[in-house]
């Protein structure tokens, strides 16, 4: 197994949400946002946020709202999230 896997996937679905993901990571990158934070909040947020109010979660306008204090993960407080560095 070599380190690029995630390049191909079974199905045309796995493939569109893979496009999906890498597209998120790369906006979170361009809005000098950590990705782990902004996929952690939006998760956690995602059962009691109202669908009509969807578009406030994409992470440009995430960070303009929620940012400054998002939802933690519960292994926040253990030390887990991974660090981040901006390229």
């Amino acid at each position: 197994m070599g380190k690029k896997n995630w390049l191909f996937s079974w199905t045309e679905l796995g493939a569109k949400h893979v496009g999906i993901v890498q597209s998120l990571l790369a906006t979170c990158r361009l809005h000098d946002i950590n990705p782990y934070d902004y996929f952690v909040d939006v998760l956690r947020r995602g059962a009691q946020h109202p669908a009509s109010l969807v578009q406030q979660l994409i992470p440009r306008i995430w960070k303009e709202m929620f940012a400054n204090n998002p939802l933690r993960s519960d292994l926040h407080d253990l030390g887990g999230r991974p660090a981040y560095t901006a390229p």
